[in-house]
């Protein structure tokens, strides 16, 4: 394979959100597609990342290939590419070749390792909410809720999206209301609420350095979905457990 991206950001943001929740991985590599599907150490949160051919310059795979690495390795890497840099990605020796060309040429070799997990399945979600806001909105009320407290509360009604957080002493709410930047959409109940951990969705909403909009779905006490698309280009989502009313 020979994989060649003009646009650095795309991976090196993507990689650098996943490497905060997820330590090693393994990658599908399609004809289409760079997959990734894993599960956080504790198994609360999944990520799905999909960085489309579409994406690169020069995109050759000759068959399907699987390959596991170091996802801090990995970041420390791209993160010394500089935004006008071709990145080059081919593998050498039972080892990930990453090659940064720009005014100079710089070459990085990571080793394939050995990932013990079974294959992660996306589960199949009914969701009774559907809301899609700009992603600057969301983290300015998760970082509201994490003010007081270490859970923050999704609650949906006709026309409005509440995100409420209490702790000890304090409480903090916050109302965003269905217009031109917002969409909510509720199907059957006429309120929907479910609790999720900010330390999570902190982590999460840094996929802004993917999307400018972000898709949450979620229903009662049932587990969120994010999701950041910039279109042709890559696709970052997050599924997350709920946290049960009595923590």
């Amino acid at each position: 394979m020979k994989l060649t991206l003009a646009e650095p950001k795309y991976l090196k943001d993507s990689i650098s959100i996943i490497s905060d929740l997820v330590n090693e991985a393994r990658f599908k590599i399609t004809s289409d597609a760079i997959e990734l599907i894993a599960m956080d150490p504790a198994n609360v949160a999944m990520v799905l990342f999909k960085l489309l051919s579409s994406s690169f310059v020069d995109y050759s795979v000759k068959e399907d290939t699987e390959i596991a690495i170091n996802l801090s390795s990995f970041k420390q890497v791209l993160n010394r590419s500089k935004p006008t840099d071709m990145i080059t990605l081919e593998l050498e020796e039972n080892k990930l070749k990453i090659l940064f060309k720009g005014v100079t040429t710089r070459t990085f070799y990571l080793p394939i390792i050995d990932v013990e997990e079974k294959e992660q399945r996306v589960p199949d979600l009914k969701f009774g909410v559907t809301i899609t806001s700009s992603t600057s909105m969301i983290t300015e009320a998760i970082e509201d809720a994490d003010i007081v407290a270490e859970s923050v509360t999704f609650g949906a009604e006709k026309n409005k999206f509440i995100l409420s957080a209490e702790g000890d002493l304090s409480k903090a709410k916050i109302e965003i209301n269905e217009d031109e930047e917002t969409k909510i959409l509720v199907e059957g109940e006429s309120q929907i609420k479910s609790k999720y951990s900010i330390e999570y969705l902190k982590k999460m909403v840094k996929g802004s350095k993917i999307a400018p909009e972000t898709t949450i779905r979620f229903s009662k006490d049932y587990p969120l979905k994010l999701e950041f698309n910039t279109l042709n280009k890559v696709s970052l989502a997050f599924i997350l457990a709920p946290r049960v009313e009595n923590d």
